[in-house]
């Protein structure tokens, strides 16, 4: 389910429009992950600190900042997370809820909290010559001290602006689950389909049942479930809706617009359309010429 949710909330527009102006704003990567991932949440970003990229050739290395995303998993189930990982680049960590159940975080870093001194290179470079990872010593060089360092204050200001946002996926989470919740069955979906592109032929339940695949008892219990009407009252209703718009035609006759909407009989179709809107069509158009 959290897993399912944070995906949804991931390819939603509200999302994605965030992530590229928090990016563009903040030159930072943004990432947002659900409590079961285990990959690194911002290699290949276009904001990935050019750095870390370098590092995430090497599984050594890659092990290093997992161990760093699994702590953040583990402390930041409710409030936000900084930590650092080997090389002194910190990685932030905000919850996201769903009422009390934690589905995933908002992750960001990649980012020096210091500015970073020729002593701490050389104990990385070393770090990362142990580990196997080989790389330009001069591109090594510029990508560490290229690396965003934040300033305290700025480093609120991300925590406080991501902690904002993980309140609005909250909601927006909710707004999904509900809608899910509401979703017709696809069965029904298709149904309904059939049923608005055949409403003007003879149609039997045998036959809807069949264009879903699904047996006369089951789609009956389907589409009462998810419109609180049996087939017939169902299909009733989508003919005189049909039959409500044709009668805006003064030129067409009442008995034309019956057989047009799938009526076998005008008597028929007058003692439905009653039944539905409580006058005859001849009444209704009446009402309408009067308007």
């Amino acid at each position: 389910m959290a897993k399912h949710l944070i995906e949804a909330l991931a390819n939603s527009k509200i999302y994605q429009d965030y992530e590229r102006a928090f990016s563009e704003a903040t030159g930072l990567p943004v990432a947002l992950r659900s409590v079961e991932s285990w990959q690194l949440p911002h290699h290949g970003k276009r904001f990935e600190n050019p750095f870390c990229a370098l590092l995430a050739q090497k599984s050594r290395a890659c092990a290093g900042c997992l161990q760093v995303q699994q702590k953040l998993s583990e402390t930041a189930t409710h409030e936000p997370q900084t930590m650092t990982c080997p090389m002194g680049l910190c990685d932030i960590a905000i919850p996201v809820r769903m009422g009390e159940q934690l589905i995933g975080f908002l992750t960001t870093g990649q980012a020096f909290l210091k500015k970073p001194t020729e002593a701490q290179f050389n104990r990385t470079a070393k770090l990362l010559t142990e580990w196997g990872v080989q790389s330009n010593p001069d591109d090594l060089r510029k990508a560490f001290f290229d690396t965003r360092v934040l300033s305290a204050r700025q480093h609120d200001s991300v925590v406080k602006l991501l902690t904002i946002f993980a309140e609005h996926l909250s909601m927006v989470s909710n707004q999904i689950v509900v809608r899910e919740q509401n979703a017709e069955p696809p069965v029904v979906a298709r149904a309904k389909q059939f049923i608005s592109e055949h409403q003007t032929e003879e149609l039997s339940l045998e036959q809807v049942a069949k264009s879903v695949h699904t047996s006369k008892f089951y789609f009956c219990k389907m589409i009462k479930k998810a419109t609180g009407l049996h087939f017939t009252d169902y299909l009733s209703r989508v003919r005189t809706e049909r039959a409500k718009n044709l009668l805006l035609n003064p030129n067409l006759r009442v008995s034309e617009i019956a057989y047009e909407v799938g009526f076998q009989s005008l008597t028929h179709f007058n003692r439905v359309f009653k039944k539905i809107l409580g006058q005859s069509p001849t009444d209704y158009r009446g009402q309408l010429a009067r308007v």
